[in-house]
């Protein structure tokens, strides 16, 4: 009789081999499962116990946490979290000596933990045992002239304890000790906390000349120090350093950046100079002057607006950059032209039109032309004519949809809200995943709205919610809660609906009629929910017909009477921006931007107003 071992399994029959192949395969199978499952197990138990004690140690209950990390320490010997974990804890609980104790043994251990040396003089400044602290301090110091590669983990804990001067120190001693380390991002920083700006701002500049890709976080990082203040400390001390860079060395970085320095300070025909000096150094393109025309236009600088696209017009190597010159020129015009320049401005559209061409080339041109036909010169026939015959000439699907978007704008306008709603989806299917069908969906919320369908203006805002475009997220939720809000208390809508009509009137630009709409809201239906939405939508009006007392007055009463709604923080900014741009009084404007700082910390307006109260405060550094 012939006998069969497999792995420990005997078998007397060639027969059941098959069978006893199929059960030691699923035997070995299930041991393999059972491991993993252990594995993971084991695994998920040691991180709920991590974190469980990061929660006992955050909630104060050091004594807890202790015994967690203990436990831990024990079974991850190599783990130096957990370590560190069971020394905080006992210094938490004031367990100075054993935390010492336990430090040194780790030191001892063999293993290279040379940033403890920084962690036990921590433990002796806990204790005011300030030399020996120090000893420990210089000793991890001394530890980078033997390796300086740890330099990092060393000068981080120093870091870790605001430490700065020493963590300068070990930076600094390990560059001089190996051209391969590079820590001047470190350094920057640090030097920005101590108030050492002409250091802080050499270690960005060092970095950017060794990669120019460094150069828009460099931008980042001196945009906390400077203002829109040319005399502010640290705008004048970055423009010395720029400028003295660039003497001894005639480098378009430094043009670049000063450039952007001079920008943040509104000095548009300063910035002028540097982008015509490096156009005249690199003379690839004028992308970098056609940027600053479009910023100086949006900032109202409309002088140095003119000087920059009157350069492009008379520098343009190709027709479409001389045409894209000409299209901004026409933006500032149409911007500035009074009702009796109107057939003017016309006419320059349509000279630019006959020396360019009526085509796709030109298609942007002529949406302009067109809606300026529309809302300025209340030609709205002619601009949905000539829109309609532009769409049907040969563009790309992007071409179109803008058009059509241009298209359906115009016929809101003119309260042609159900054949606009056809061309918004058009759109939506000719350019699916661009952001310019969100837009288009959007429009579709805000037409059903102006109709008063807004149940299905609520479906789409839904959809919008989620949109990968922030902005239009924002605009879908407000709009969301506007409707939902006051379609709860009034299932009427009465109120939501001549609210709607006064937002119609505003974008029509019937501001007269849009305030008397509102009036009758403030009036009718006080004390309701849409109350708040009137002041403030009436306060924007006013604000476009310069009446800034009455916007003042509708602000204020928002943050009297509805400190805790929506709107509060809006309207908290649009006071400040009145008083600090419209009336000239700075200090209301510190007080408004100072509310939204404590008391609107989630406010989308919170970085821009701390960035103007330091500013109005007079801050060296912001």
């Amino acid at each position: 009789m012939h006998t069969y071992c497999i792995r420990g399994f005997v078998f007397d029959n060639f027969y059941k081999l098959p069978l006893a192949i199929g059960l030691f395969t699923y035997i070995y199978g299930m041991r393999r499962i059972l491991c993993i499952v252990l594995f993971f197990t084991a695994t998920a138990s040691f991180s709920q116990s991590d974190a469980l004690a990061k929660n006992y140690f955050e909630q104060g209950e050091f004594e807890k946490s202790l015994r967690i990390y203990e436990k831990l320490n024990k079974e991850n010997p190599y783990r130096l979290d957990y370590f560190m974990g069971v020394v905080q804890s006992n210094q938490q609980l004031e367990n100075f000596t054993e935390a010492e104790q336990l430090i040194k043994e780790k030191l001892g251990s063999g293993r290279n933990f040379p940033q403890l040396f920084v962690e036990l003089g921590h433990n002796y400044t806990l204790q005011n045992k300030t030399e020996l602290a120090t000893l420990s301090y210089n000793k991890a110091i001394e530890i980078i002239d033997e390796n300086p590669n740890f330099s990092y983990i060393i000068g981080n804990t120093f870091q870790k304890y605001s430490l700065l001067d020493e963590a300068v120190t070990a930076y600094e001693k390990a560059m001089a000790l190996s051209d391969k380390l590079d820590f001047n991002m470190q350094l920057a920083q640090i030097y920005g906390e101590q108030g050492k700006l002409e250091k802080m701002f050499d270690s960005y500049l060092g970095l950017v000349e060794k990669n120019n890709s460094y150069k828009g976080n460099a931008q980042r990082y001196f945009s906390l120090y400077t203002t829109e203040d040319p005399n502010n400390e640290a705008n004048l001390l970055l423009k010395k350093i720029l400028l003295q860079r660039l003497q001894q060395n005639p480098d378009v970085l430094y043009n670049q950046l000063l450039s952007w320095l001079f920008i943040q300070q509104k000095e548009y025909k300063k910035a002028f100079t540097q982008e015509k000096a490096i156009y005249k150094r690199l003379g690839d393109n004028l992308s970098g002057i056609t940027n600053l025309a479009y910023i100086a236009i949006a900032d109202e600088d409309y002088e140095a607006g003119r000087e920059i696209v009157n350069y492009i017009i008379e520098n343009s190597f190709t027709p479409q950059s001389k045409l894209q010159g000409n299209q901004i020129l026409m933006k500032m015009e149409v911007k500035t032209a009074t009702a009796e320049q109107y057939p003017e401005v016309a006419n320059k559209f349509k000279n630019l039109l006959d020396e360019f061409g009526r085509n796709r080339e030109t298609y942007s041109l002529q949406v302009d032309y067109n809606q300026f036909l529309a809302f300025q010169a209340n030609n709205k026939e002619l601009a949905i004519e000539n829109l309609k015959s532009l769409a049907k000439q040969n563009l790309t699907p992007y071409q179109e949809a803008h058009v059509k978007m241009a298209l359906a704008d115009i016929l809101v306008f003119d309260e042609k809200f159900n054949e606009a709603l056809i061309y918004y989806s058009q759109i939506q299917k000719k350019v699916q995943n661009d952001v310019l069908a969100q837009e288009a969906r959007f429009k579709v919320a805000r037409t059903s709205y102006f109709k008063g369908d807004f149940e299905w203006a609520q479906v789409q805002l839904d959809v919008l919610k989620k949109s990968t475009s922030q902005l239009i997220a924002n605009d879908a939720m407000e709009l969301s809660l506007l409707i939902r809000d006051n379609s709860l208390e009034d299932s009427t809508q009465t109120a939501l609906k001549k609210y709607a009509r006064a937002d119609l009137l505003a974008f029509q630009d019937r501001n007269t009629e849009a305030i008397a709409v509102l009036d009758d809201i403030l009036t009718n239906h006080k004390g309701e929910k849409i109350e708040d939405e009137a002041l403030y939508k009436q306060g924007l009006v006013y604000e476009k017909l310069h009446e800034y007392t009455k916007a003042e007055s509708n602000y204020l009463k928002i943050t009297e009477f509805y400190s805790d709604d929506i709107l509060a923080d809006n309207a908290h900014y649009r006071l400040a921006q009145i008083y600090e741009e419209k009336l000239n009084q700075p200090q209301k404007a510190k007080a408004q931007y100072e509310a939204i700082i404590f008391n609107y910390a989630d406010s989308i307006y919170f970085v821009e107003a701390r960035k103007k109260y330091r500013s109005l405060r007079g801050d060296a550094i912001n």
